[in-house]
Protein backbone atom coordinates (compact mmCIF):
# COMPACT_ATOMS: atom_id res chain seq x y z
CA UNK A 1 0.00 0.00 0.00
CA UNK A 2 0.90 3.61 -0.79
CA UNK A 3 0.77 6.78 1.20
CA UNK A 4 1.58 10.16 0.72
CA UNK A 5 3.98 11.41 3.26
CA UNK A 6 3.37 14.85 5.31
CA UNK A 7 6.06 17.58 6.07
CA UNK A 8 5.41 16.02 10.08
CA UNK A 9 4.35 12.48 10.19
CA UNK A 10 4.33 10.33 13.81
CA UNK A 11 4.78 6.60 13.58
CA UNK A 12 3.57 3.98 15.54
CA UNK A 13 0.81 1.61 17.50
CA UNK A 14 -1.10 4.16 19.05
CA UNK A 15 -4.03 5.57 16.67
CA UNK A 16 -3.77 8.86 17.26
CA UNK A 17 -0.45 9.12 15.21
CA UNK A 18 -0.49 10.30 12.03
CA UNK A 19 0.57 6.97 10.71
CA UNK A 20 -1.11 3.83 12.50
CA UNK A 21 1.20 0.79 12.38
CA UNK A 22 -0.58 -2.33 13.87
CA UNK A 23 2.67 -4.25 15.09
CA UNK A 24 2.83 -5.22 18.80
CA UNK A 25 6.48 -5.04 18.70
CA UNK A 26 6.18 -1.72 18.03
CA UNK A 27 6.11 1.51 20.52
CA UNK A 28 2.55 3.54 20.93
CA UNK A 29 4.91 6.25 19.23
CA UNK A 30 7.73 4.31 17.87
CA UNK A 31 9.54 6.90 15.17
CA UNK A 32 8.49 10.37 13.00
CA UNK A 33 9.63 10.95 9.24
CA UNK A 34 10.04 14.83 8.84
CA UNK A 35 10.62 17.19 6.09
CA UNK A 36 13.50 19.71 7.13
CA UNK A 37 15.49 21.73 4.39
CA UNK A 38 14.38 19.78 1.26
CA UNK A 39 15.75 16.34 3.30
CA UNK A 40 13.40 13.33 4.70
CA UNK A 41 14.83 12.54 8.11
CA UNK A 42 13.49 9.79 10.25
CA UNK A 43 14.04 9.72 13.95
CA UNK A 44 13.83 7.50 16.56
CA UNK A 45 11.54 8.26 19.84
CA UNK A 46 14.07 5.61 22.24
CA UNK A 47 11.26 2.86 21.11
CA UNK A 48 12.76 -0.13 23.02
CA UNK A 49 12.64 -2.53 19.75
CA UNK A 50 13.96 0.66 17.99
CA UNK A 51 14.25 1.47 14.37
CA UNK A 52 16.08 -0.44 11.95
CA UNK A 53 16.92 1.42 8.61
CA UNK A 54 18.45 -1.31 5.64
CA UNK A 55 19.35 -3.37 9.05
CA UNK A 56 21.05 -0.79 11.13
CA UNK A 57 19.67 0.02 14.28
CA UNK A 58 19.39 4.07 13.87
CA UNK A 59 18.73 7.14 16.04
CA UNK A 60 18.63 9.50 13.44
CA UNK A 61 19.48 9.45 10.08
CA UNK A 62 18.75 11.30 6.49
CA UNK A 63 16.79 8.81 4.01
CA UNK A 64 17.21 7.95 0.42
CA UNK A 65 15.27 6.50 -2.46
CA UNK A 66 14.91 2.97 -1.45
CA UNK A 67 15.72 2.75 1.65
CA UNK A 68 13.85 0.14 3.20
CA UNK A 69 12.68 1.45 7.08
CA UNK A 70 11.90 -1.90 9.48
CA UNK A 71 9.99 -1.21 12.63
CA UNK A 72 9.13 -4.56 14.43
CA UNK A 73 7.65 -7.15 12.19
CA UNK A 74 6.61 -4.46 9.41
CA UNK A 75 8.79 -3.15 6.56
CA UNK A 76 8.72 0.05 4.94
CA UNK A 77 10.63 1.25 1.67
CA UNK A 78 11.33 4.82 1.18
CA UNK A 79 10.99 6.23 -2.50
CA UNK A 80 11.36 9.70 -3.71
CA UNK A 81 9.62 10.64 -6.77
CA UNK A 82 7.83 14.22 -8.09
CA UNK A 83 4.81 12.67 -7.74
CA UNK A 84 2.02 15.37 -6.57
CA UNK A 85 0.90 15.07 -3.39
CA UNK A 86 -1.88 13.08 -2.02
CA UNK A 87 -4.99 13.90 0.59
CA UNK A 88 -3.79 11.59 3.55
CA UNK A 89 -6.81 8.70 4.01
CA UNK A 90 -7.67 6.25 7.17
CA UNK A 91 -5.39 3.64 8.30
CA UNK A 92 -6.62 0.38 7.47
CA UNK A 93 -3.76 -2.17 8.81
CA UNK A 94 -0.18 -1.11 9.34
CA UNK A 95 -0.19 2.13 7.02
CA UNK A 96 2.35 4.46 6.60
CA UNK A 97 1.19 7.61 4.47
CA UNK A 98 3.41 9.19 2.21
CA UNK A 99 5.32 12.32 2.55
CA UNK A 100 3.82 15.66 0.70
CA UNK A 101 5.42 16.35 -2.56
CA UNK A 102 8.34 13.96 -4.03
CA UNK A 103 8.02 10.87 -1.55
CA UNK A 104 5.70 7.77 -0.82
CA UNK A 105 6.33 5.00 1.26
CA UNK A 106 5.37 1.12 0.76
CA UNK A 107 4.18 -1.43 3.40
CA UNK A 108 4.53 -4.82 3.42
CA UNK A 109 3.64 -7.06 6.79
CA UNK A 110 6.43 -8.84 8.35
CA UNK A 111 6.46 -12.92 7.06
CA UNK A 112 7.89 -13.56 10.85
CA UNK A 113 5.38 -16.41 12.27
CA UNK A 114 5.25 -17.19 16.14
CA UNK A 115 8.10 -18.98 18.10
CA UNK A 116 5.03 -20.98 19.46
CA UNK A 117 2.15 -22.11 17.56
CA UNK A 118 0.42 -25.38 18.99
CA UNK A 119 -3.18 -26.37 18.67
CA UNK A 120 -4.39 -29.39 20.53
CA UNK A 121 -7.46 -31.43 19.96
CA UNK A 122 -9.77 -30.82 23.26
CA UNK A 123 -10.33 -34.10 24.45
CA UNK A 124 -7.14 -35.62 23.18
CA UNK A 125 -5.49 -38.15 25.75
CA UNK A 126 -7.18 -36.82 28.71
CA UNK A 127 -8.09 -40.29 30.15
CA UNK A 128 -5.95 -41.40 32.50
CA UNK A 129 -3.85 -45.11 31.37
CA UNK A 130 -4.39 -48.31 33.51
CA UNK A 131 -1.42 -48.90 35.19
CA UNK A 132 -0.57 -52.14 33.22
CA UNK A 133 -0.49 -49.85 30.36
CA UNK A 134 2.26 -47.27 31.35
CA UNK A 135 5.66 -47.95 29.61
CA UNK A 136 7.49 -44.80 29.89
CA UNK A 137 8.03 -41.93 32.70
CA UNK A 138 6.73 -39.30 30.54
CA UNK A 139 2.94 -41.12 30.39
CA UNK A 140 3.34 -40.82 34.08
CA UNK A 141 4.02 -37.49 34.63
CA UNK A 142 0.91 -36.32 32.28
CA UNK A 143 -1.23 -38.68 34.32
CA UNK A 144 0.21 -37.10 37.62
CA UNK A 145 -0.64 -33.58 35.93
CA UNK A 146 -4.10 -33.96 34.92
CA UNK A 147 -4.39 -35.48 38.62
CA UNK A 148 -3.05 -32.17 40.33
CA UNK A 149 -4.96 -30.20 38.15
CA UNK A 150 -8.16 -31.68 38.79
CA UNK A 151 -7.20 -31.84 42.29
CA UNK A 152 -6.46 -28.36 42.49
CA UNK A 153 -9.26 -26.82 40.65
CA UNK A 154 -11.94 -29.37 42.61
CA UNK A 155 -10.47 -28.08 45.61
CA UNK A 156 -10.51 -24.56 44.39
CA UNK A 157 -14.45 -24.70 43.29
CA UNK A 158 -16.10 -27.40 46.29
CA UNK A 159 -19.64 -27.83 45.70
CA UNK A 160 -19.74 -24.48 44.45
CA UNK A 161 -23.36 -24.05 41.83
CA UNK A 162 -23.76 -20.42 40.71
CA UNK A 163 -22.10 -19.73 37.97
CA UNK A 164 -20.78 -17.00 37.89
CA UNK A 165 -19.00 -17.88 41.97
CA UNK A 166 -17.87 -20.86 40.03
CA UNK A 167 -16.12 -18.97 37.48
CA UNK A 168 -14.26 -16.67 39.85
CA UNK A 169 -12.88 -19.64 41.46
CA UNK A 170 -11.70 -21.72 38.59
CA UNK A 171 -10.02 -18.05 36.67
CA UNK A 172 -8.55 -17.75 40.23
CA UNK A 173 -7.00 -21.12 40.17
CA UNK A 174 -5.88 -21.14 36.53
CA UNK A 175 -4.43 -17.77 38.10
CA UNK A 176 -2.43 -20.09 40.59
CA UNK A 177 -0.97 -22.41 37.62
CA UNK A 178 -0.02 -19.95 34.42
CA UNK A 179 1.93 -16.81 34.19
CA UNK A 180 -1.20 -14.69 32.55
CA UNK A 181 -1.99 -11.45 33.22
CA UNK A 182 -5.85 -11.66 32.58
CA UNK A 183 -8.19 -14.32 32.26
CA UNK A 184 -11.80 -14.04 30.72
CA UNK A 185 -14.39 -16.64 30.93
CA UNK A 186 -16.79 -16.87 28.02
CA UNK A 187 -20.24 -18.59 27.99
CA UNK A 188 -23.61 -19.04 25.66
CA UNK A 189 -26.35 -16.97 26.36
CA UNK A 190 -30.04 -18.09 26.61
CA UNK A 191 -30.03 -16.34 23.15
CA UNK A 192 -27.16 -18.16 21.41
CA UNK A 193 -24.72 -15.35 21.81
CA UNK A 194 -21.08 -15.87 23.39
CA UNK A 195 -20.81 -13.47 26.06
CA UNK A 196 -18.03 -12.65 29.10
CA UNK A 197 -18.99 -13.74 32.27
CA UNK A 198 -15.91 -13.65 34.16
CA UNK A 199 -12.91 -11.54 33.86
CA UNK A 200 -9.61 -11.71 36.06
CA UNK A 201 -6.55 -9.28 35.85
CA UNK A 202 -3.34 -9.77 37.94
CA UNK A 203 -3.13 -6.37 38.36
CA UNK A 204 -6.48 -3.46 38.49
CA UNK A 205 -7.33 -2.34 35.06
CA UNK A 206 -6.63 1.60 34.73
CA UNK A 207 -9.26 4.02 34.72
CA UNK A 208 -11.34 3.47 31.18
CA UNK A 209 -9.44 0.54 30.31
CA UNK A 210 -11.25 -2.14 29.37
CA UNK A 211 -10.51 -5.76 28.07
CA UNK A 212 -10.72 -6.61 24.53
CA UNK A 213 -10.82 -9.96 23.17
CA UNK A 214 -10.27 -10.40 19.24
CA UNK A 215 -12.70 -12.48 17.38
CA UNK A 216 -10.17 -13.89 15.45
CA UNK A 217 -8.89 -16.25 18.37
CA UNK A 218 -12.17 -16.67 19.49
CA UNK A 219 -13.29 -18.20 16.33
CA UNK A 220 -10.25 -20.30 16.09
CA UNK A 221 -11.17 -22.18 19.06
CA UNK A 222 -14.88 -22.26 18.63
CA UNK A 223 -14.52 -23.30 15.00
CA UNK A 224 -12.22 -26.61 15.55
CA UNK A 225 -13.13 -26.58 19.28
CA UNK A 226 -9.39 -27.25 20.01
CA UNK A 227 -7.32 -25.46 22.38
CA UNK A 228 -4.91 -22.42 20.53
CA UNK A 229 -1.13 -21.45 21.87
CA UNK A 230 0.22 -18.30 20.11
CA UNK A 231 3.50 -16.81 21.71
CA UNK A 232 3.32 -13.51 19.87
CA UNK A 233 -0.98 -13.08 18.48
CA UNK A 234 0.59 -9.59 16.62
CA UNK A 235 3.12 -11.84 14.06
CA UNK A 236 1.40 -15.20 14.30
CA UNK A 237 0.24 -15.83 10.64
CA UNK A 238 -3.39 -16.83 11.92
CA UNK A 239 -3.90 -13.71 13.30
CA UNK A 240 -2.86 -11.39 10.80
CA UNK A 241 -4.84 -7.95 10.73
CA UNK A 242 -6.36 -9.28 14.18
CA UNK A 243 -6.54 -4.69 15.56
CA UNK A 244 -7.87 -5.68 18.58
CA UNK A 245 -4.80 -8.18 19.46
CA UNK A 246 -1.87 -5.45 18.45
CA UNK A 247 -3.76 -2.56 20.40
CA UNK A 248 -3.84 -4.62 23.45
CA UNK A 249 0.07 -5.64 23.45
CA UNK A 250 -0.33 -9.01 23.82
CA UNK A 251 2.28 -10.88 23.32
CA UNK A 252 0.78 -13.93 24.49
CA UNK A 253 -2.50 -15.54 24.08
CA UNK A 254 -3.70 -19.13 25.37
CA UNK A 255 -7.37 -20.26 24.70
CA UNK A 256 -9.49 -23.66 25.82
CA UNK A 257 -12.90 -24.66 24.55
CA UNK A 258 -15.14 -25.35 27.46
CA UNK A 259 -16.28 -29.16 26.23
CA UNK A 260 -17.85 -31.59 27.64
CA UNK A 261 -19.55 -34.72 26.23
CA UNK A 262 -19.22 -33.29 23.45
CA UNK A 263 -21.33 -30.09 24.19
CA UNK A 264 -19.63 -26.69 24.16
CA UNK A 265 -20.63 -23.98 26.82
CA UNK A 266 -18.20 -21.79 25.92
CA UNK A 267 -14.40 -20.99 26.41
CA UNK A 268 -11.24 -19.50 28.31
CA UNK A 269 -8.94 -17.02 27.35
CA UNK A 270 -6.03 -16.19 28.80
CA UNK A 271 -3.09 -13.65 27.89
CA UNK A 272 0.45 -12.23 28.68
CA UNK A 273 1.12 -8.29 28.02
CA UNK A 274 4.91 -8.95 28.54
CA UNK A 275 6.71 -11.97 27.65
CA UNK A 276 6.74 -13.15 24.22
CA UNK A 277 7.31 -16.88 25.35
CA UNK A 278 4.74 -16.80 28.31
CA UNK A 279 3.10 -19.93 27.64
CA UNK A 280 4.29 -23.43 26.78
CA UNK A 281 2.87 -26.46 25.38
CA UNK A 282 2.78 -27.97 28.76
CA UNK A 283 0.89 -24.92 29.82
CA UNK A 284 -1.78 -25.39 26.98
CA UNK A 285 -2.19 -28.80 28.53
CA UNK A 286 -2.51 -27.73 31.81
CA UNK A 287 -4.92 -24.73 30.95
CA UNK A 288 -6.89 -27.57 28.58
CA UNK A 289 -7.29 -30.06 31.89
CA UNK A 290 -8.23 -26.68 33.64
CA UNK A 291 -10.72 -26.30 31.35
CA UNK A 292 -12.24 -29.81 31.22
CA UNK A 293 -12.57 -29.39 34.86
CA UNK A 294 -14.54 -25.99 34.27
CA UNK A 295 -16.69 -27.41 31.22
CA UNK A 296 -17.83 -30.28 33.93
CA UNK A 297 -18.38 -28.12 37.24
CA UNK A 298 -20.59 -25.51 34.53
CA UNK A 299 -22.69 -28.51 33.09
CA UNK A 300 -23.40 -29.39 36.42
CA UNK A 301 -24.04 -25.93 37.65
CA UNK A 302 -26.09 -25.45 34.57
CA UNK A 303 -28.14 -28.27 35.20
CA UNK A 304 -28.55 -28.00 39.00
CA UNK A 305 -30.34 -24.65 37.80
CA UNK A 306 -32.32 -26.16 35.18
CA UNK A 307 -33.56 -28.90 37.50
CA UNK A 308 -34.38 -25.95 40.18
CA UNK A 309 -36.06 -23.38 37.81
CA UNK A 310 -38.04 -26.89 36.30
CA UNK A 311 -39.01 -27.15 39.77
CA UNK A 312 -40.37 -23.85 40.16
CA UNK A 313 -42.13 -24.31 36.97
CA UNK A 314 -43.96 -27.24 38.04
CA UNK A 315 -44.79 -26.16 41.44
CA UNK A 316 -46.06 -22.79 39.54
CA UNK A 317 -48.34 -23.83 36.61
CA UNK A 318 -49.85 -27.03 39.03
CA UNK A 319 -51.44 -24.58 41.24
CA UNK A 320 -52.90 -23.12 38.15
CA UNK A 321 -53.39 -26.16 35.00
CA UNK A 322 -54.40 -29.59 35.66
CA UNK A 323 -51.83 -32.01 35.84
CA UNK A 324 -51.53 -33.34 32.40
CA UNK A 325 -51.81 -29.32 30.89
CA UNK A 326 -49.19 -28.45 33.32
CA UNK A 327 -46.81 -31.72 32.29
CA UNK A 328 -46.99 -30.51 28.43
CA UNK A 329 -46.01 -26.37 29.89
CA UNK A 330 -42.76 -28.14 31.65
CA UNK A 331 -41.79 -30.49 29.07
CA UNK A 332 -42.16 -27.41 26.64
CA UNK A 333 -44.54 -29.24 23.98
CA UNK A 334 -47.08 -26.36 25.17
CA UNK A 335 -45.67 -22.89 24.73
CA UNK A 336 -46.83 -20.31 27.36
CA UNK A 337 -45.38 -16.69 26.29
CA UNK A 338 -44.10 -14.37 28.88
CA UNK A 339 -45.29 -11.34 27.21
CA UNK A 340 -48.81 -10.12 27.09
CA UNK A 341 -50.91 -11.73 24.30
CA UNK A 342 -54.45 -10.81 23.01
CA UNK A 343 -56.26 -14.18 23.51
CA UNK A 344 -60.10 -14.97 23.31
CA UNK A 345 -61.31 -16.32 26.60
CA UNK A 346 -63.92 -17.42 28.81
CA UNK A 347 -63.75 -15.99 32.92
CA UNK A 348 -65.63 -17.59 35.52
CA UNK A 349 -66.38 -15.69 39.08
CA UNK A 350 -67.23 -17.66 42.00
CA UNK A 351 -68.01 -16.15 45.23
CA UNK A 352 -69.69 -17.22 48.48
CA UNK A 353 -72.78 -15.56 49.75
CA UNK A 354 -72.77 -14.04 52.92
CA UNK A 355 -69.10 -15.03 53.81
CA UNK A 356 -68.54 -12.36 55.96
CA UNK A 357 -71.32 -12.28 57.95
CA UNK A 358 -70.55 -16.20 58.58
CA UNK A 359 -66.33 -15.69 59.07
CA UNK A 360 -67.84 -13.13 61.96
CA UNK A 361 -69.52 -16.14 63.67
CA UNK A 362 -66.62 -18.13 63.78
CA UNK A 363 -62.84 -18.42 64.61
CA UNK A 364 -60.82 -17.92 62.03
CA UNK A 365 -59.18 -20.91 62.23
CA UNK A 366 -62.04 -22.95 61.43
CA UNK A 367 -63.35 -20.61 58.77
CA UNK A 368 -59.68 -21.34 56.86
CA UNK A 369 -60.28 -24.99 57.27
CA UNK A 370 -63.56 -25.31 55.87
CA UNK A 371 -62.65 -22.90 52.62
CA UNK A 372 -59.94 -24.54 52.02
CA UNK A 373 -62.35 -28.06 51.73
CA UNK A 374 -64.24 -25.71 49.37
CA UNK A 375 -61.52 -24.23 47.10
CA UNK A 376 -59.99 -27.89 46.90
CA UNK A 377 -63.21 -29.25 45.44
CA UNK A 378 -63.94 -26.36 43.51
CA UNK A 379 -60.41 -26.54 41.93
CA UNK A 380 -60.50 -30.22 41.24
CA UNK A 381 -63.41 -28.97 38.65
CA UNK A 382 -61.82 -26.80 37.17
CA UNK A 383 -58.52 -28.78 36.29
CA UNK A 384 -60.87 -31.33 35.28
CA UNK A 385 -62.31 -29.56 32.28
CA UNK A 386 -58.98 -28.22 32.05
CA UNK A 387 -59.81 -24.75 32.77
CA UNK A 388 -56.63 -22.48 34.75
CA UNK A 389 -56.77 -21.46 38.43
CA UNK A 390 -55.90 -17.78 38.38
CA UNK A 391 -56.54 -16.33 41.58
CA UNK A 392 -58.47 -16.56 45.17
CA UNK A 393 -59.45 -13.26 46.01
CA UNK A 394 -61.10 -13.88 49.95
CA UNK A 395 -63.68 -16.28 49.22
CA UNK A 396 -63.47 -15.79 45.50
CA UNK A 397 -62.11 -18.02 42.77
CA UNK A 398 -61.18 -16.37 39.16
CA UNK A 399 -60.69 -19.10 36.72
CA UNK A 400 -59.87 -19.21 33.28
CA UNK A 401 -60.73 -21.18 30.29
CA UNK A 402 -58.87 -20.08 27.15
CA UNK A 403 -55.71 -19.00 28.19
CA UNK A 404 -52.68 -20.48 28.64
CA UNK A 405 -54.27 -23.36 26.91
CA UNK A 406 -57.59 -22.73 24.63
CA UNK A 407 -60.09 -25.15 23.50
CA UNK A 408 -62.59 -24.89 20.75
CA UNK A 409 -64.95 -25.41 23.21
CA UNK A 410 -63.54 -23.12 26.19
CA UNK A 411 -67.02 -21.76 26.54
CA UNK A 412 -69.00 -24.91 27.16
CA UNK A 413 -66.49 -26.21 29.44
CA UNK A 414 -66.48 -22.88 31.60
CA UNK A 415 -70.63 -23.43 31.86
CA UNK A 416 -70.04 -27.28 32.64
CA UNK A 417 -67.94 -26.36 35.27
CA UNK A 418 -70.23 -24.10 36.83
CA UNK A 419 -72.68 -26.20 37.20
CA UNK A 420 -70.79 -29.22 38.84
CA UNK A 421 -69.79 -27.06 40.66
CA UNK A 422 -73.46 -26.38 42.37
CA UNK A 423 -73.84 -30.20 41.93
CA UNK A 424 -70.66 -30.80 43.92
CA UNK A 425 -71.30 -28.39 46.41
CA UNK A 426 -74.68 -29.85 47.38
CA UNK A 427 -73.20 -33.08 48.64
CA UNK A 428 -70.74 -30.74 50.31
CA UNK A 429 -73.33 -29.01 52.58
CA UNK A 430 -75.18 -32.04 53.34
CA UNK A 431 -72.18 -33.30 55.20
CA UNK A 432 -71.89 -29.69 57.01
CA UNK A 433 -75.55 -29.37 57.92
CA UNK A 434 -74.83 -32.93 59.33
CA UNK A 435 -72.53 -31.40 61.87
CA UNK A 436 -74.18 -28.23 62.39
CA UNK A 437 -73.00 -26.28 60.15
CA UNK A 438 -74.31 -23.63 58.07
CA UNK A 439 -74.51 -24.33 54.17
CA UNK A 440 -72.19 -22.52 51.49
CA UNK A 441 -74.01 -20.60 49.17
CA UNK A 442 -72.42 -19.54 46.07
CA UNK A 443 -73.13 -17.07 42.98
CA UNK A 444 -71.54 -17.52 39.76
CA UNK A 445 -70.74 -15.08 36.54
CA UNK A 446 -69.15 -16.08 33.62
CA UNK A 447 -68.01 -14.17 30.41
CA UNK A 448 -66.59 -14.41 27.11
CA UNK A 449 -63.80 -12.23 25.52
CA UNK A 450 -60.93 -11.00 24.34
CA UNK A 451 -58.19 -10.39 27.27
CA UNK A 452 -54.80 -9.65 27.60
CA UNK A 453 -53.13 -12.54 28.81
CA UNK A 454 -49.51 -12.95 30.24
CA UNK A 455 -47.17 -12.91 32.91
CA UNK A 456 -47.86 -9.80 35.68
CA UNK A 457 -45.60 -8.36 39.07
CA UNK A 458 -42.26 -7.78 39.95
CA UNK A 459 -38.87 -10.10 38.52
CA UNK A 460 -39.09 -11.56 41.97
CA UNK A 461 -42.90 -11.82 41.85
CA UNK A 462 -44.90 -13.12 38.64
CA UNK A 463 -48.21 -14.07 38.22
CA UNK A 464 -50.31 -15.39 35.18
CA UNK A 465 -53.21 -13.58 35.18
CA UNK A 466 -55.39 -11.88 31.85
CA UNK A 467 -56.42 -8.12 31.89
CA UNK A 468 -59.33 -6.74 30.00
CA UNK A 469 -62.81 -4.89 29.71
CA UNK A 470 -63.98 -8.87 29.55
CA UNK A 471 -62.58 -9.61 33.24
CA UNK A 472 -64.29 -6.74 34.95
CA UNK A 473 -67.40 -7.52 33.18
CA UNK A 474 -67.45 -11.50 34.40
CA UNK A 475 -66.37 -10.24 37.50
CA UNK A 476 -70.04 -7.91 37.73
CA UNK A 477 -71.87 -10.79 36.46
CA UNK A 478 -70.38 -12.59 39.46
CA UNK A 479 -72.20 -10.34 41.78
CA UNK A 480 -75.68 -10.09 40.01
CA UNK A 481 -75.82 -13.72 40.58
CA UNK A 482 -77.76 -14.73 43.56
CA UNK A 483 -77.16 -17.92 45.15
CA UNK A 484 -77.72 -20.67 43.26
CA UNK A 485 -77.47 -19.04 40.23
CA UNK A 486 -74.99 -19.52 36.84
CA UNK A 487 -75.43 -15.82 35.05
CA UNK A 488 -73.55 -15.85 32.13
CA UNK A 489 -73.01 -12.52 29.46
CA UNK A 490 -74.71 -12.85 25.76
CA UNK A 491 -70.78 -13.50 24.32
CA UNK A 492 -70.96 -16.43 26.07
CA UNK A 493 -74.36 -17.05 25.28
CA UNK A 494 -73.21 -17.12 22.02
CA UNK A 495 -71.24 -19.58 22.19
CA UNK A 496 -73.46 -22.53 23.95
CA UNK A 497 -76.39 -21.97 22.21
CA UNK A 498 -78.27 -25.72 22.10
CA UNK A 499 -75.95 -27.08 24.81
CA UNK A 500 -77.78 -25.74 27.89
CA UNK A 501 -80.71 -24.21 28.67
CA UNK A 502 -81.24 -21.00 29.55
CA UNK A 503 -83.84 -18.20 30.61
CA UNK A 504 -82.90 -14.63 29.78
CA UNK A 505 -83.46 -12.13 32.48
CA UNK A 506 -84.29 -8.65 31.65
CA UNK A 507 -81.29 -6.17 30.64
CA UNK A 508 -79.11 -5.07 33.55
CA UNK A 509 -76.82 -1.88 33.97
CA UNK A 510 -73.35 -3.29 35.43
CA UNK A 511 -70.95 -0.50 36.67
CA UNK A 512 -68.20 0.22 33.11
CA UNK A 513 -70.72 0.00 30.83
CA UNK A 514 -72.67 2.65 29.08
CA UNK A 515 -76.05 0.77 28.48
CA UNK A 516 -77.90 -2.21 29.91
CA UNK A 517 -76.64 -5.70 28.77
CA UNK A 518 -78.09 -8.88 28.09
CA UNK A 519 -77.57 -11.89 30.70
CA UNK A 520 -78.50 -14.95 31.11
CA UNK A 521 -79.04 -17.34 33.93
CA UNK A 522 -78.05 -21.21 33.59
CA UNK A 523 -80.67 -23.50 34.29
CA UNK A 524 -79.35 -27.09 33.29
CA UNK A 525 -77.52 -29.18 30.58
CA UNK A 526 -79.29 -30.07 27.97
CA UNK A 527 -79.65 -34.19 27.24
CA UNK A 528 -77.69 -35.27 24.42
CA UNK A 529 -76.50 -32.18 23.31
CA UNK A 530 -72.80 -33.43 23.82
CA UNK A 531 -72.23 -35.47 20.31
CA UNK A 532 -69.15 -34.08 19.79
CA UNK A 533 -66.56 -35.86 22.22
CA UNK A 534 -64.41 -32.91 21.90
CA UNK A 535 -66.82 -30.96 24.54
CA UNK A 536 -65.96 -33.46 27.05
CA UNK A 537 -63.25 -33.75 28.97
CA UNK A 538 -60.88 -36.10 28.74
Amino acid sequence: MERELLPHNTLGRHPDNTVQILDRIVSKEHLHVDQVDGQWIVRDLGSLNGTFVNGERITDRILSHGDEISVGSTRMVFQADNAPPMMPGPPREAQVPGVAGTSRVTIAPGMVESHIRTKIQPLLDQNFLPEKLLTDVDALRRDYEKLRVSYEVIRAIGVELDVDRLLAKILDCAFQLLPADRGVALLYDETGALSPRFVRTRKPLAEGEEVVLSNTIINEVLRDKAAVLSSDASVDSRFQGAHSIIMQGIRSTIAVPLLHSGELFGMMVADSQIATNAFTEKDLQLFQNIANQAAIAVQNSLYAKKLEQAAITRERFQRLLSPAIAEQVINGSLEVKKGGELRDTTILFTDIRGFTAMSEQEAPQIVVHWLNEYFELMVEIIFKYEGTLDKFVGDEIMALFGSPVSHPDDPIRAVRTAIEMLHVLETFNRGREAEGEEPLRIGIGINTGEVVAGYLGSSKALEYTVIGDAVNTGARLCSLAKAGEIIISENTHERIKGFFDVVELPPTQVKGKAHPVKIYNVIRERKGSFSDDMTRPQ
